[in-house]
């Protein structure tokens, strides 16, 4: 009994041939040839009893009746349609950018996708691609050099032109974190010097986003730093990936429990020492808004020299990375009247 054909897929092709079709039905073992037309397939396999695979020869544009040759006789006809083969076009590519190590999934769209046989990116194959319809393809990009590189497709009807571009960024790279300490509330104006900055997506203060964050350079961003504890990684991601990262350390507010002497005389020289916690990190010490000398010496406490001043109480304050603590008061005297 000759050979049936109930299907074929695809059911069109170029006139330059060479798409692979497959073909389905009954009693295929044993084919002789499958032909388009009057003129023998390029090449087929006999994959089983019920399917055929085959590639189409060069034809002139139209509809083509393809049939098995059988000992037993030939099939029925099923038509394969010819159509004139034109190059692809890639109109759109998302995202436009990505690292220089590869990776990126790009989406690509365009006319003319079907039977897509390769996508390169400057020239070097795509790391694996999809054809999902005639117009879109999903490609991932194989490393590349910083820059502009061409998106090009290719099918049996062509390479599409040159006028689609992937943009592949350097990694961006730390140098230095300016302050590296700041109090556990955030807050804190963090200057990062680097390079490879531009276009950058994101700052991190371990898993925290920044406050806020500027590019202002392809040098230098400024970032506000969240609220957070102990010692945190800063990283800035961008296009071409996340950066080395570089340390930040969240201080607790100080605070301050005593004065002792918690008074003195209203001229200047009184040492006076402050205890408390968080202090090692001072960076003034004010009695009455005014600053003094000071030592710290370790940190639960700092000696001041208090200075001279109307008699009357005023406020001693210590600020530090973690902030201002709140004020004891220290007492000037006056001086005994003869």
């Amino acid at each position: 009994m000759p050979p049936t054909i109930n299907t074929i897929n695809p059911t069109q092709g170029p006139t330059t041939g060479g798409t692979t079709v497959t073909l389905t039905g009954t009693g295929m073992t044993g084919s002789t040839a499958v032909r388009f037309g009057s003129t023998n397939a390029t090449s087929f396999t006999v994959n089983s009893a019920t399917q055929i695979t085959a590639v189409s020869p060069p034809h002139a544009a139209g509809a083509a009746a393809v049939t098995i040759v059988h000992p037993t006789g030939n099939s029925n006809s099923v038509t394969f349609t010819y159509v004139v083969a034109q190059a692809p076009q890639v109109t759109g590519v998302s995202p436009t950018n990505g690292p220089t190590a590869g990776g990126t999934v790009v989406v690509l769209t365009g006319t003319g996708f079907s039977g897509a046989t390769a996508v390169t990116f400057a020239g070097v194959p795509a790391t694996s691609f999809l054809v999902n319809s005639s117009t879109q393809i999903t490609a991932v990009t194989p490393p590349g050099i910083p820059g502009a590189a061409e998106v090009r497709v290719t099918t049996p009807g062509g390479t599409s032109a040159p006028d689609a571009f992937f943009f592949y960024a350097a990694p961006p790279v730390l140098l230095s974190a300016d302050p590296v300490q700041g109090p556990t509330a955030g807050g804190t104006v963090v200057t990062l010097t680097g390079s490879n900055l531009l276009n950058a997506t994101g700052v991190l203060f371990g898993a925290a986003n920044a406050a806020s964050f500027t590019v202002v350079s392809a040098t230098q961003i400024t970032a506000s730093a969240p609220p957070g504890t102990g010692s945190v990684p800063i990283t800035v991601v961008t296009p071409g990936g996340t950066s080395n990262p570089l340390a930040f350390s969240y201080v607790a507010p100080p605070t301050l429990t005593a004065l002792v002497p918690s008074s003195g005389p209203a001229f200047a020289g009184t040492v006076v020492t402050l205890t408390g916690t968080n202090l090692a990190t001072a960076t003034a010490v004010t009695f009455g808004g005014s600053a003094v000398p000071f030592t710290v010496v370790s940190d639960t406490k700092i000696t001041a020299v208090a200075p001279s001043g109307a008699p009357g109480p005023v406020t001693v304050t210590v600020t530090t990375a973690g902030g201002t603590s709140s004020g004891l008061p220290y007492t000037r005297t006056a001086a005994p009247g003869i």
